[in-house]
């Protein structure tokens, strides 16, 4: 009987072997080990990433770094989704970054986000979900959340890099992100790794797997009735 032929992905006019996913998967547990890995709050508290989302269903999204244009403008629609929309859906809306706690708190008030939010700082909990490292060749499209160009938003991210009390990149810069629904409990629902700064999923798309409506991101926050 012939094996069957390798999966394979269509990249600059050839093919070449997919690669396999280094972390868990859709309707895989995500491992105690992993559940037991510290995030920090803005005042510097540990708490175990599994806490987050023990007793409800929790959309818990990864980003690449604080000083990121398109994480900022991403995280600015987030901000957007009412707080009370998420709990007549049970669900928690919580944002990880990669650097320390110091930058939580201006981060918040620069995106004007008020959700949960937390750090891991040294990418323990990125590595284990198989977050990836660089930038992906796939063309991920034009993002409904991203409004800069790449020159003005680079720009404003340095400025932000120079200016702040503490210069640093708030993360790994080649570090990308990633979207999962997780709990109650260590279920994994639904799990979206980046490939690039831009493949972030909509977050429309992502609230439709919760149950919750479409948010109208193109001004203040309000539902679409549908």
């Amino acid at each position: 009987m012939a094996e069957p032929a390798p999966v394979t992905q269509q990249v600059s006019g050839r093919a070449v072997p997919a690669a396999a996913p280094s972390g868990p998967e859709r309707g895989q547990p995500l491992s105690a080990a992993v559940a037991e890995l510290p995030v920090l709050d803005a005042s510097g508290r540990r708490v175990p990433f599994g806490a987050l989302f023990r007793e409800r269903r929790a959309v818990v999204v990864f980003v690449r770094h604080f000083l990121c244009y398109i994480c900022k403008e991403y995280v600015e629609d987030l901000a957007k989704i009412p707080k009370s929309v998420l709990q007549e859906a049970d669900i928690t809306l919580i944002v990880i970054g990669q650097s320390s706690y110091h930058h939580i708190e201006p981060f918040c008030k620069l995106t004007g986000y008020s959700h949960e939010i937390y750090v891991d700082p040294e990418r323990e909990i990125y590595k284990k979900l198989g977050m990836k490292r660089g930038e992906g060749i796939a063309s991920s499209g034009k993002s409904p959340h991203i409004k800069s160009n790449i020159l003005s938003g680079s720009i404003r991210s340095l400025c932000r890099a120079v200016t702040g009390p503490l210069f640093d990149f708030q993360g790994d810069p080649a570090q990308q992100g990633g979207t999962l629904i997780l709990g109650p409990g260590n279920n994994i629902h639904f799990i979206h790794r980046d490939r690039n700064r831009l493949d972030h999923k909509p977050i429309n798309s992502v609230l439709q797997l919760v149950g919750v409506q479409h948010v109208d991101f193109t001004s203040r926050p309000s539902i679409i009735h549908v």
